[in-house]
């Protein structure tokens, strides 16, 4: 029964995000915008080279539109609405709902990525339409494990949003949370520049935190970086950390829910 009714909750979820398409493609075109700006950075950087770090050109474009598809997996507008129901006080009327909030979230989030990841398909393929195609996965196998490499991205990036929008709890700046939370996403996922260009004590600290998960880990298996039992290892590595997020956010959560407080009444 409890599973059915978060099943419910995503399917309402998903009719929401296409009710209010505009706020998110607003968010979608900001990302887009973004990723043909940096297309357009690494192609006169490439001026010249055949390859940078490992990476042709041919690579580079398909990193770049990997990194496009997992960051609109999470819009803007889905991130900021779990920040926005703690400083609104709205949270208090969770607590009186027989579901589980972390769970609740979790769902929503599930419901609204289907919607945005077909859409960022979409767009997606229209670009490659102009940018005379990429790169794709040279077997079925890293394929396979490069969605479920894909799907474990999301759940790393929910973990991460659910943790830093339970810190409104303790402040009321929602949006500067949110921003600091997005940059050191961007810098250590590697969705900013991969992280084989970081210097090694840098790469070193990046491999040791969860981010890597978002962006750099799928992208590898995308591109055949990591392959065999290697690419296995990274695909568990990444489902360790959705445990660990996971756990940390119930443990932050059960905590916090004893600073609730109501603003404006």
């Amino acid at each position: 029964m409890q599973g059915r009714k978060y099943a419910a909750l995503a399917k309402i979820t998903m009719q929401n995000t296409l009710a209010y398409r505009s706020t998110y493609f607003i968010s979608l075109l900001g990302s887009l915008i973004f990723v043909l700006s940096m297309l357009y950075l690494w192609n006169a950087i490439y001026d010249g080279r055949e390859e940078l770090s490992g990476y042709t050109w041919e690579q580079m474009k398909a990193y770049l539109f990997i990194t496009f598809l997992t960051n609109s997996l999470i819009s803007w507008y889905s991130e900021t609405k779990i920040s926005k129901r703690i400083i609104s006080g709205e949270v208090a009327m969770d607590l009186l709902k027989p579901l589980d909030f972390q769970k609740a979230r979790a769902a929503e989030t599930l419901g609204s990525s289907l919607t945005e990841g077909c859409m960022s398909a979409i767009l997606i393929g229209a670009v490659l339409l102009c940018t005379q195609g990429i790169v794709i996965p040279a077997t079925f196998y890293s394929g396979l494990l490069f969605v479920l490499s894909l799907f474990a991205s999301l759940l790393i990036k929910f973990g991460v949003v659910y943790l830093s929008s339970l810190v409104c709890f303790w402040s009321s700046n929602g949006m500067g949370i949110a921003w600091m939370r997005a940059a050191v996403t961007n810098f250590f996922s590697g969705a900013l520049v991969p992280l084989a260009f970081f210097p090694d004590w840098l790469e070193g600290i990046a491999h040791l935190l969860p981010f890597q998960g978002i962006v750099y880990i799928p992208a590898s298996i995308y591109l055949g970086k990591t392959a065999g039992v290697e690419a296995l290892q990274h695909v568990g590595l990444q489902w360790i950390w959705v445990l660990v997020l996971w756990g940390l956010g119930k443990l932050i959560w059960n905590w916090s829910v004893r600073q609730v407080t109501i603003h404006g009444g």
